[in-house]
């Protein structure tokens, strides 16, 4: 219909009303092309980085072929300068120095790169039953009974105790062993059903089955045990006191899928939260920021974000007052004059489960990304609420950008909700909002975005590094 056949009301709706639309539908053909082909590097990297340790590992190297190197307090930096901070191999930031002086603050994009998991506990491997199994402790909220009767691999890194250390990665590779939490059969099965399906697979039920075949020796006990630990030994050179100082972690085993006949979606492990921070990887490389460009990536956001690697520390303050004070700028005033995109994925509508959303203010896949004003639960308990002036802003950034995006909220007001690392950036006196991909299947072992939503995280990152 041309514009002239349209009648007054229709042209005034079309004026005043937003109309959200699925991008596969509105992008052109050029655009889709570049969503599909930006998503196959991004599923090596969603197989490959399954813990905080494997991003850090895999992004140094990415940074340093594009001239980033260790960051030096104390040096006067000048635009277009190159630097990354590596946190205790846990958490991690970079920056591109922008031509703006540095009291005029920086553009800061905030993701998270721990996933829901299971830890193995300090004392983990025991025999039951001459099986060897390890206890786990689980990290972030899950649902227990998904991690059941599926494929689970071993990833982590093991201290000794004379400071050397080893890497273990366990079940990826197609000659390589997966491991598994083992569930009963159907038929015995009674008194588990009859649970609440929050409790259908207890906290410690989730027992990793990781061996069965006896030492040799008729003389000792604990045989299975036994041939595990001379296993470990002999592969790593660790014994059973070697575990106290180790990060080992459970997580699914294999790579990341498309999902659908369209190949339009993919499932992975983690895309919670580094869907958002491969996006903001790859944004702040294709940038040429006027104001310094800043990437932080904390740890532990799953569990509150504490501790010296959690968005909950002080590494972006300390980082700020180490950039500006050669230049005798304090680095409050730098963080003042900052903005921050804090990104998070967000829950899309399920039509299997619609009725935990208010459709008016959910999140839909292939609708771009999402904007979230403000995140907590309940009365926006626990939120960061962003000023109406800075969603102004970004609305403005992203549509100059021509980025597809979209409004949501974590569900109903009362059904649950939940948080994200802004509100620790905002009370730096940063202004901070949160965007993000949105998922179906949060925080299970198999998650799924849409390479539409991926992609424009990517270009939402990349304007807003660009913004004037």
């Amino acid at each position: 219909m041309s514009e002239k056949e349209k009648s007054a009301g229709q042209l005034l709706k079309e004026k005043l009303f937003r109309s959200p639309k699925n991008a596969g539908s509105t992008l052109s053909d050029e655009e889709l092309k570049a969503a599909f082909d930006y998503c196959e590097p991004y599923k090596d990297f969603i197989s490959t980085c399954k813990t905080e340790r494997e991003f850090i590992d895999w992004v140094i190297p990415v940074l340093e072929k594009e001239g980033f190197v260790p960051f030096e307090a104390g040096k006067k930096y000048v635009a277009g300068d190159k630097v990354y901070i590596n946190n205790r191999n846990k958490a991690f930031m970079f920056a591109k120095i922008g031509r703006k002086p540095i009291e005029e603050g920086m553009h800061i994009a905030a993701a998270h790169i721990d996933s829901p998991r299971l830890d193995l506990k300090p004392n983990p491997l025991y025999e039951d039953q001459e099986l060897a199994l390890f206890k786990t402790h689980y990290y972030g909220g899950i649902k227990r009974y998904q991690w059941t009767a599926m494929p689970l691999a071993l990833h982590g890194v093991i201290i000794r105790k004379d400071g050397t250390s080893v890497t273990v990665t366990v079940g990826e590779k197609e000659d390589e062993p997966v491991f598994c939490v083992s569930d009963l059969l159907p038929h015995l099965a009674k008194e588990q059903m009859d649970r609440k399906l929050g409790d259908g697979i207890k906290g410690e039920e989730l027992n990793i089955v990781v061996g069965s075949m006896p030492f040799r020796d008729d003389e000792v006990s604990e045989k299975v045990k036994l041939n595990i630990a001379s296993i470990l030994f002999e592969k790593y050179g660790i014994v059973e006191e070697d575990f106290q100082s180790a990060e080992l972690t459970i997580v699914p085993a294999g790579k990341a899928r498309d999902i659908g006949f369209d190949r339009g979606l993919i499932g992975a492990y983690g895309h919670d939260d580094r869907v958002c921070a491969y996006g903001e990887l790859t944004g702040i490389l294709a940038s040429d920021p006027e104001y310094t460009a800043v990437a932080c990536f904390a740890d532990k956001e799953e569990t509150g974000s504490d501790g010296p690697t959690g968005m909950n520390s002080k590494m972006l303050a300390y980082f700020a007052e180490d950039l500006g004070r050669p230049y005798g700028v304090p680095g409050h005033v730098i963080l003042e004059n900052s903005k921050c995109i804090s990104a998070d994925v967000n829950a899309a509508l399920d039509p299997t489960f619609p009725q935990v959303h208010e459709k008016m203010n959910a999140a839909f896949l292939n609708y771009g990304i999402v904007v979230t004003k403000y995140t907590g639960s309940g009365g926006k308990y626990s939120t960061n609420d962003c000023p109406a002036e800075f969603c102004a802003e970004v609305r403005d950034i992203f549509d100059g950008a021509n980025v597809v995006w979209q409004t949501g909220e974590l569900g109903k007001v009362n059904e649950g909700g939940g948080g994200t690392v802004a509100k620790y950036i905002s009370r730096l006196q940063v202004d901070t909002i949160d965007v993000g991909v949105p998922l179906l299947s949060m925080h299970a072992p198999m998650e799924i975005a849409a390479k539409i939503d991926i992609y424009m995280m990517h270009k939402a990152s990349e304007a807003f590094y660009n913004a004037k």
